[in-house]
Formats: structure tokens, sequence, C-alpha cells
């Protein structure tokens, strides 16, 4: 193993390393998934719980995972097994870093093409394809987008073009530089359509339906799925939190810059619901139209409104932008790793590392353009079924992967990383780091097993 040149490299500032974990976590999952999410679980019931599940859970996972970056100074699995090793642990626990960015690497692979569905809208809406389209037509639009692979190859690749093209510039010269700008401007577009949706749609609906709880709508389902998601939307157990901790500099507080990036990704998932749904219930749309509800639900709301064209296309600009500086953060650790273990250049490693993902991107998109090498029919319970390679990346990352991953993470950072190390990391008062230490030993495994079993189907509340 060498060390990666990149892992000498430190985050210029707090500020940057605020912003790029903040962008990294901003993504599809805060602007596409959480409201659809929140629509389908009755609105500000699911919201409160979130919100808990974010800093009780949530947060102190995060922390957990910036300490063993910081202390490992390597790639997620190198970094894991430095600090099991240092704490006279079993090198084996290096398992724990490798899952991370495993699973990161196989979820970028299918989110890249979202992405090239989201910048493909982008085109759709700036030519006016929706303007004063009728359900029909929205829906053969997305349709024919998705069953074309020649259009989705395209817009992969796209994609995956400007990754490499970031990534290959290294930490200060591509990372920084890209969400220095890209976060502000993504915000700033959000505020822009929360501002105009609230104009012209229903915000008062919005309002009523995001922060006034109504726990009769909420089910224990619900609940899980509202700790599942806090979770995950911070990118936890992907390798990305471990990597960019390695990037922090010893004299940055870890305590407060992960409670900056918890606020500022629970904010923009917010933001993001009173974008949408002042137009939803303006529209007379349902809030609870799935995954649907951003490529094909808002398109039929932007046919119909003044300015509807503008407005979807600088919707779809934002939502770019968000796949975008996610996807850059979850390619990093493949890139880091292939730096530090075959000692290769930073360009040559974010160049195979891109081709690689490119690779993996075409089961997805082969499967939903029906190919037939990727179709299959398993049957993994009464009501859950495997009908492509795609839906068993989809359901093996989310439901197997990531929650074991964070099984991993709060049992390592718990149980198996010394306590001194992890205290001299945080430098934080007694109290405030017992709290935490009894979190991830305790309240997150129970948490995180809970989900892993429901998600499974193992146990159904």
């Amino acid at each position: 193993m060498h060390e990666s040149p990149s892992i000498a490299n430190r985050w210029s500032s707090r500020l940057l390393f605020i912003l790029a974990s903040t962008a990294a976590a901003v993504g599809l999952g805060n602007i596409w998934k959480f409201p659809y999410i929140t629509g389908e679980n009755g609105g500000g019931a699911f919201v409160l719980v979130y919100l808990l599940c974010i800093a009780g859970i949530g947060l102190p996972i995060m922390i957990a995972e910036i300490v063993i970056g910081r202390r490992g100074r390597h790639s997620p699995g190198y970094a894991a097994r430095k600090v099991a090793q240092e704490s006279g642990r079993s090198k084996a626990w290096q398992i724990t870093g490798w899952m991370g960015m495993a699973t990161g690497f196989l979820v970028l692979s299918f989110y890249a093409v979202i992405a090239g569905w989201a910048l493909a809208y982008v085109f759709e809406a700036g030519s006016g394809a929706f303007a004063g389209a009728s359900v029909a037509e929205i829906s053969d639009i997305f349709d024919g987008l998705v069953s074309s692979s020649a259009q989705l190859t395209f817009w992969h690749a796209t994609i995956i073009v400007g990754v490499v093209f970031v990534v290959g510039n290294g930490i200060k010269d591509g990372l920084e530089r890209a969400v220095s700008w890209m976060l502000p401007a993504m915000v700033l577009l959000l505020i822009g359509l929360a501002s105009y949706a609230a104009y012209i749609g229903d915000f008062g609906a919005a309002i009523e339906f995001m922060f006034a709880p109504d726990f009769s709508e909420l089910s224990i389902n619900g609940v899980m799925l509202a700790l599942g998601h806090a979770f995950f939307s911070l990118g936890l157990a992907s390798g990305v939190v471990i990597m960019y901790g390695a990037y922090l500099s010893k004299s940055t507080s870890i305590i407060q810059t992960s409670l900056w990036v918890a606020l500022a990704d629970t904010f923009v998932a917010l933001l993001a619901g009173l974008a949408i749904f002042p137009i939803v219930f303006g529209s007379q749309l349902a809030p609870e139209a799935g995954p649907g509800l951003i490529f094909q639900t808002l398109p039929v709301a932007f046919s119909q409104m003044p300015g509807g064209t503008a407005l979807g296309t600088v919707f779809f600009i934002m939502l770019v932008i968000a796949a975008f500086t996610s996807a850059i953060a979850m390619i990093e650790s493949a890139v880091a790793f292939l730096e530090e273990r075959f000692n290769l250049g930073r360009w040559t490693a974010t160049m195979g590392a891109g081709f690689i993902l490119w690779l993996l991107g075409q089961i997805t998109i082969y499967s939903f353009s029906g190919a037939e090498w990727t179709q299959l029919n398993w049957q993994i319970s009464e009501e859950k079924s495997l009908k492509s390679w795609f839906d068993v990346i989809d359901y093996a990352t989310s439901n197997i992967l990531l929650p074991l991953g964070g099984l991993l993470l709060a049992i390592f950072a718990g149980w198996v990383m010394k306590t001194s190390y992890s205290q001299d990391e945080l430098d934080t008062q007694p109290i405030a780091f017992k709290i935490w230490h009894f979190i991830v030993r305790y309240l997150a495994p129970i948490a995180i097993i809970l989900i892993f079993l429901q998600l499974i189907g193992i146990i159904q509340f």
C-alpha cells in the first residue's frame, strides 16, 4: 500500500470541508426522494420524526465516520485497517471501510444514470417540450427517455466525463473549486424556486402539509422509513464521509463541522419540499405520487403554469447540480484507493474509476430499456420481486449493504476503536463525548438492526 498523493492534501479551510460534505450529502435523496416519501407518509409527522432521527442517529454516525477517516488518513478500507491495528484489534475490521467504498461505488453506478435523466430534462424543459403538454404526452417523454439505451448512454456518459474532469484535477483545483460555486448556486436556485412556487402555488397548503404533524397519517413503517432516510441522506456508510474526513486538518472541530453539515443538509431537504409541494397542491396534483413526482408529476404542473418553461429548466439545472456534487464525492474514495493500491497518478486513477463506473452503468441503462439479458423474475417476498439487474443492485445497496455498513461503522466506532483515540480526535467536553459514545455503542446499532430487519422483511411493525 502506497500513500495516495491526495491523502497528503487537506481541505483549505473548515468552510470548504463543510461545503464539500454538504454538497456530497445533498443530492437526489434530498430533492427527488425526500419530497415523495414525505408525500407518501403523511407529511408533517414524517418530517418531525425525520428531523429527530437526523439529530439522534445520523449526526453521531457521521461524527464516527469523520473520526475514522481523520485518524486513519487513508482511503476507507486502509483507514479502518490502520485504526483497528493501532487499537490492537484484527485487521479484518478493515471490511468496515471496504464495504462502504464498494457500496458507494455501486450506488453511483445507477445514481449517475438518474443524474443523466435530470440532464436530459434540462433540455426537454428548455425546448418547451412540457409547455401545454397533456399528462399522456409527458408520460410519453419519460417513457421514451428511459426505454432508449442510446439516449441514456449519451446522458450517462456526459455525467461521467464531467465527474472525471472535476475529480481528476484533485482536491484543491477539482473538488474544492467545483463545490465552492456549485453548492451556493444550487441553494440560490432552490430558494428562488421556493419563492416563485410560494407565489404561484398553494404555499399555505404546503406549509400545513409539511409542518403540521398528523400522527394518524404516520405508520410504524413510516417511522422506520424516516429513520432509514435520515441515516442515508447524510451520505453515511458509502465511503464518502470517511474519505472526506481523511482530508480534514487536525485543528478543525469534528463535532462543530458535522453539526453544520447536518443542518445544511436538512435545510436543503426542507427547502426542496417547499419548492415542490406548493406547485403540487396549487395544480391539484397528488403529493403521494411516488418516484415519478419529479420526472412525471412536476412537468405536468410546469406545463400548466405561467413561466413553466423557465421554471422547469431552472428546476432541472438545480437537480443536475445536486446530483453532480454527490457523484464527485462518491467516486473520490475509489480514486484514492487506486492511487494507494497501485501507485497510480491522479488522472490515471480517475479515468480508470470513471471507465469502470461507465461499464457498471450499462447494467442500469439496459435494465430500463428492457434488454433481455437484464430481465429477471426473482420473488424475494410476497410483496417484493426483482424484475431486473438494476432492481438487484438497488435492493442490495439500499436494503442490505447500506444498513449493514452503518451497523459495522457503529460497532467499529463504539467497540473496536480505542476510546482514547476517539476522545483525542473529538477533543470535546467529557459529557458530550459520553453522550456520543453511548449513541454509537448502543442506540445506533439497535436502530440500524431494526431498520435492517424491517427492510428485508424479517420483522413487520
